[in-house]
């Protein structure tokens, strides 16, 4: 927390506007919507909620396809299967770790072919960095399939001069406790679209009809953020740019004490945009480094730091593994490799100077202690 937040909470206590909806809701979205670009936003009980009315809003129905980054957090695949829908998975490239617009090519050709386009193409900007989005909108656009921007982690984040979450037809952010500013629980719909935002603002307050009782005509959620919470998020967002600047500078440390270190590669920033480095990932080649991810996760958790592998890929998980998955290219997977070689260091913004260079020496030790390693001048 920054401190500002508790101005904006004891106003909400003070005015006694507790539950959902009222003016910390109204703000926020506003001041939301006017820093990122977009002519409108919701304020939502999650991400994974604004991803679940992106899918409404497109016109997902039972048995549609949904085409999804696999190197993602499951909350991105979810809302699909809420609707009855069959996710189809697009690998990586390496360039960004995200979403290979080759493997989408040929994703969305197969899928012309069968008769069977996707209802929507939810693109994931992993740990902060945007994908390459102009061949994805350029070959959605061709095809006529609307791009919803899973921003969840890339808040703050660029591509070629745009707010990250508003290149696509929806854009969605998360508010969660691990993200690079919170509410605690919380997301964000962003569009350029308010008509699309004003139905997806009824659904959310259970689609409530306009009469004096309550009459429903349509299914609606339970989906609104509340008041007390957005003011949090209002508190949070005026530190945004120091949240990210905090998370480049963990980064920075990281990779100019490891990446000297044969076999040891970070996440690439892609020359489109600037990442926020929500986590700072690196990758370790077995052929070089002697050892794997989970045996220096192991090693950190005996020190009580916490680490973790890269997302899992969702064509791997038990739930998902009849869903179809299409590779970087014909031959190779590029989110399996990932998810084999790499694991994500503590990033915390509060992480101090000292802290970092503990789990620095840690990781240096642990990786010479494996084996003879070479080092580059």
């Amino acid at each position: 927390m920054s401190g500002m937040e508790q101005d904006f909470v004891k106003e909400a206590f003070a005015t006694n506007w507790i539950a959902p909806v009222g003016p910390h809701v109204d703000g926020f979205e506003q001041e939301l919507s006017a820093h990122v670009g977009t002519r409108g936003a919701l304020a939502l009980s999650s991400g994974t909620a604004a991803i679940h009315q992106a899918l409404r809003l497109v016109g997902i129905e039972r048995g549609d396809k949904v085409f999804v980054s696999t190197l993602t957090f499951i909350a991105s695949v979810n809302p699909v299967l809420y609707e009855g829908g069959e996710p189809v998975f697009i690998d990586s490239e390496p360039e960004t770790w995200n979403m290979s617009p080759q493997a989408l090519e040929r994703a969305l050709e197969a899928a012309r072919q069968e008769g069977r386009l996707p209802k929507a193409v939810i693109v994931v900007n992993l740990y902060g960095q945007s994908a390459d989005l102009d061949p994805i909108l350029e070959l959605c656009n061709a095809y006529g399939v609307p791009v919803i921007e899973d921003a969840a982690e890339s808040l703050g984040a660029t591509y070629k001069g745009r707010a990250s979450g508003t290149l696509g037809a929806f854009g969605i952010y998360s508010f969660n406790g691990n993200k690079i500013i919170t509410t605690s629980g919380g997301g964000m719909l962003v569009s350029n679209d308010l008509d699309a935002l004003a139905k997806a603002r009824f659904w959310s307050t259970q689609a409530r009809d306009a009469a004096l009782h309550y009459e429903h005509s349509e299914l609606g959620y339970n989906y609104r953020l509340s008041n007390v919470l957005a003011g949090i998020g209002r508190g949070q967002l005026q530190v945004l740019e120091e949240r990210v600047a905090a998370r480049r500078a963990i980064f920075e440390r990281y990779e100019q004490s490891l990446a000297r270190i044969e076999g040891i590669d970070f996440m690439p920033e892609a020359a489109f945009g600037m990442s926020t480095r929500w986590l700072t990932a690196m990758t370790i080649n077995p052929r070089i480094v002697d050892t794997t991810p989970a045996e220096l996760i192991a090693q950190l958790a005996g020190e009580n730091i916490e680490a973790r592998p890269v997302w899992k890929p969702m064509h791997l998980q038990p739930l998902l593994r009849s869903c179809d998955y299409f590779t970087d290219t014909p031959q190779f997977s590029v989110s399996d490799q990932l998810f084999a070689h790499g694991i994500c260091l503590p990033s915390g913004s509060n992480m101090t100077i000292p802290e970092q260079e503990r789990v620095i020496d840690l990781i240096a030790q642990h990786l010479h202690s494996r084996r003879p390693i070479h080092e580059s001048a």
